[in-house]
């Protein structure tokens, strides 16, 4: 009798456990059915908002580089990355299920309220060959910034990226060119050694306008034309001064982050020109920040002894070539230096007066700093 009631447990028990594991399955497959649906809807709903313009209301122009010999693979992570479509990998099985072909290479302008139709016919018709303005833009250069500033600057009020612009200030096929076209300006940039850009110190600060469908190249040619009339007076006191373009923009473009008044530029510049016939280097920290790719103005020891031709507290001259884009009036400083006569060698600029104080000696120039700075 109690090996009977014992059987009978075992089977109950048996079914209980058999069913628990029955709900258990289920309860699995209920989860995975419940997880495949919401994928395929999620994936149904991404795909279809795929398929509409990213932003409908950003009429913001974006400018695309699509390479020559670009897969539709390619093209498509190129958008999505360039924020023109929302998935690269939805644009490609949209050409491909449509079997839409012929893209050509080029520069493009597109924006996220595009349709992927609208988008597609664009790469169909072909880009230009080279980064062009959608609208009518302008351009406002400061005094005394250097390329790279400038490449931000063009990268906030253009469609042309920083990239785009660095890359060209490094093409040496259109500085030749553009050699050709200004030839008293440029000829003693053409034969310096290990610059950084060909056109530091060449794109004059002023303001300009961008029309639409205008090219980079375009704007940089007419930055260098207004350096060009700029500087054409000087060109002759310059040889007269023996003195190259390369070389005056370069103690120029010093003077521009350092000077305040016309009269402490001047004088700046007497002192500059003191040290270069002393054959002394001219120790300006305008130059190391230059060569550290800095534009704050606290400099340590370590700093001044940066590795780089830009380094003029290592190396004698004027170095490679120019800091940033002077003004005219830093030029014409260089040019009509005064106090020369009165042997100054050193100067200092008191940051928070904006006084500069003047020293013929080492151990003059330290009494400045100590009166002066260190007080």
């Amino acid at each position: 009798m109690d090996d009977k009631k014992k059987r009978l447990k075992g089977v109950i028990l048996k079914a209980k456990t058999s069913s628990f594991g029955k709900k258990i399955i289920y309860s699995v497959i209920v989860i995975i059915v419940i997880l495949v649906i919401a994928i395929v809807l999620i994936g149904h709903h991404y795909f279809k908002t795929s398929l509409q313009p990213l932003d409908p209301h950003d009429q913001q122009v974006t400018q695309v580089d699509i390479p020559r010999g670009s897969s539709t693979k390619k093209i498509g992570a190129i958008l999505q990355k360039s924020k023109v479509v929302k998935s690269g990998m939805v644009f490609n099985y949209y050409v491909k299920s449509h079997n839409i072909t012929n893209f050509k290479s080029g520069y493009y302008q597109l924006k996220p309220s595009m349709s992927l139709d609208n988008i597609v016919q664009n790469l169909q018709k072909g880009g230009s060959s080279e980064p062009i303005q959608s609208t009518d833009s302008k351009l406002i250069i400061p005094e005394g910034d250097n390329i790279d500033q400038i490449a931000d600057i063009i990268a906030k009020n253009t469609d042309f990226s920083k990239d785009e612009f660095l890359s060209l200030m490094k093409d040496r096929k259109f500085f030749d060119a553009m050699v050709q076209n200004y030839p008293e300006l440029l000829s003693s940039a053409k034969n310096a050694k290990d610059t950084r850009y060909f056109f530091e110190g060449y794109l004059y600060p002023a303001t300009y306008p961008v029309p639409k469908h205008s090219s980079l190249k375009m704007l940089v040619s007419l930055m260098l034309a207004k350096s060009n009339a700029m500087y054409q007076p000087y060109y002759q006191r310059m040889k007269d001064q023996k003195l190259t373009v390369q070389q005056t923009l370069t103690l120029a473009s010093l003077i521009e982050r350092e000077g305040v008044s016309q009269d402490d530029r001047n004088k700046m510049a007497g002192v500059l020109r003191n040290r270069i016939e002393k054959k002394m280097p001219l120790q300006s920290d305008v130059a190391v920040l230059y060569a550290l790719h800095k534009n704050t103005k606290i400099l340590s020891k370590r700093d001044l002894t940066v590795n780089s031709k830009y380094n003029l507290y290592i190396n004698q001259g004027f170095g490679p070539g120019p800091f940033d884009s002077p003004s005219v009036s830093s030029v014409h400083a260089v040019l009509y230096p005064t106090d020369m006569d009165k042997g100054y060698l050193y100067f200092l600029a008191d940051n928070k007066t904006k006084k500069i104080y003047y020293a013929k000696s080492l151990k003059e120039q330290q009494n400045n700093i100590k009166t002066h700075i260190n007080r």
